[in-house]
């Protein structure tokens, strides 16, 4: 066989498991679970109104808001954590760039303040 093949071979081999096990999961639920919806089963849930056909529908400028306040969160969480745990390594410098960042979050955040995203009517 070919030197780069049996290299690979392992990882090949742990792809087809992979793909075996999430097939039969899959296929398991669908064969044994329960498939009866109803109307508050599949009623809007997630934007608050129903859908409708035309793409160009007017939307309320707080789905927007709300988008951004957890683009702020998710971001700052995502790069809070490994910030923290680097930066003995990374010096002032490091700390400074988060700084910063952090900066820009707070002015997202003041503009969401700002804007009434946060009252929940």
């Amino acid at each position: 066989m070919h030197p780069v093949i049996t290299d690979y071979l392992p990882v090949l081999i742990f792809g087809c498991i992979a793909v075996v096990i999430a097939g039969a999961m899959l296929g398991s639920s669908l064969l044994f679970g329960h498939q009866k919806p109803y109307a508050e089963k599949t009623s809007a849930y997630e934007c608050g109104f129903e859908a409708f056909d035309d793409a160009r529908h007017r939307f309320d400028v707080r789905f927007y808001l709300v988008a951004i306040l957890f683009i702020i969160f998710d971001l700052e969480v995502a790069f809070l954590f490994p910030w923290a745990m680097s930066l003995s390594r990374i010096g002032w410098f490091g700390f400074l760039s988060m700084m910063g960042f952090l900066g820009v979050l707070v002015v997202g955040f003041i503009y969401e303040w700002s804007k009434g995203a946060l009252d929940w009517d």
